[in-house]
């Protein structure tokens, strides 16, 4: 009822009378979502913790809400905000994901959606830096390394503890160390999402709308392309991604945002590629053992499943990979 009475407060005063409020079922986030059912359409109540008694100013939804559709980025319009109760009234940019149409569109119409969400990623990867925020944020050494720890705590020592054995894993996090030095080129970093892939894109008709981007910060491009195109919950074909590659790397070559040649391009993208499946991996193990959301774990095998490929084709890789492989092959089981 306080709910209710709160989401309520938003509305303007002639919209309250006879709502309905139903609880939209969230992702791997803090935030609760509601859908508000009115007379004349819906919208979508979010409640942010993080939110609450923070200024809209600093919010970081927000601010890189409003950077992104200020650079012409459809994101939900926000409606009215209560930050005293960490409250949002969104559009209701509805339920069909990209991850809902990869398996009903042929191989053309598939091709086509997926290179207009670049032509979305490149727009987002082209915005100068204006001082704000999420330019103030990278994945640095200490975030990628959080991230690498993540996976070793919640897989290694959590939901997969036993596959590895301690000196492994002690050898393996001096191979996450370097392949990291390899990640972080500030010189070649560009605004991300950092979430990018095919449940943060909703479809609204025929029109993409990019959601969940308020941890955007910068880093190689290859970490959004990674995220859409190595995707935990769908996964293309390789000719596909290849050649979506190419796309990407053209497109942001056209608008300058980029200053490495294909062949480097696609080298960090490996690299990049296996840090990011590897985060996943974390996130999955840490939300089936510890948040218990088992939904999760049919995510597991398919995202170890991408590691094999990066592993065989860089050097780089090969030491993290054979220690890696009792748990790549565990997961495949």
């Amino acid at each position: 009822m306080e709910t209710s009475r709160l989401i309520g407060q938003l509305l303007p005063a002639d919209e309250r009378d006879g709502i309905e409020i139903v609880r939209i079922k969230g992702d791997a986030s803090n935030r609760q979502y509601f859908r508000v059912l009115l007379a004349k359409g819906t919208r979508i109540a979010c409640i942010d913790p993080a939110f609450r008694g923070t200024s809209p100013d600093t919010y970081p939804f927000l601010v890189v809400g409003n950077i992104l559709a200020g650079s012409g980025v459809r994101v939900p319009e926000v409606l009215a905000v209560d930050s005293s109760e960490g409250l949002l009234l969104l559009e209701d940019c509805g339920d069909r994901m990209l991850q809902d149409e990869v398996g009903l569109l042929d191989p053309d119409a598939l091709a086509t959606r997926y290179r207009q969400v670049i032509d979305i990623l490149v727009k987002i990867q082209s915005i100068p830096p204006d001082g704000s925020a999420p330019f103030s944020l990278s994945f640095d050494h200490d975030k990628l390394m959080f991230e690498f720890d993540f996976f070793i705590r919640h897989a290694l020592h959590g939901m997969f503890a036993g596959v590895l054995d301690r000196e492994a894993v002690t050898q393996l996090r001096r191979e996450f160390e370097a392949i990291t030095s390899l990640l972080v080129i500030p010189g070649h970093f560009v605004l991300n999402h950092r979430d990018f892939h095919s449940r943060n894109i909703m479809l609204l008709g025929d029109e993409p709308v990019v959601i969940d981007f308020q941890d955007a910060r910068l880093g190689l491009p290859q970490y959004d392309a990674v995220s859409l195109l190595r995707d935990s919950y769908v996964t293309l074909e390789a000719p596909l991604v290849d050649s979506l590659k190419e796309y990407h790397f053209g497109e942001l070559e056209k608008r300058g945002a980029i200053a490495m040649d294909f062949d480097e391009y696609l080298r960090y993208f490996d690299l990049m590629a296996f840090q990011r499946n590897v985060k996943a991996l974390g996130t999955f193990c840490y939300q089936v053992s510890v948040a218990g959301n088992p939904s999760f774990e049919r995510s597991i095998a398919p995202t170890a499943g991408f590691l094999p490929d990066y592993i065989g084709r860089r050097p780089e890789l090969a030491a993290a990979g054979r220690l890696l492989e009792p748990f790549i092959r565990r997961c495949s089981l």
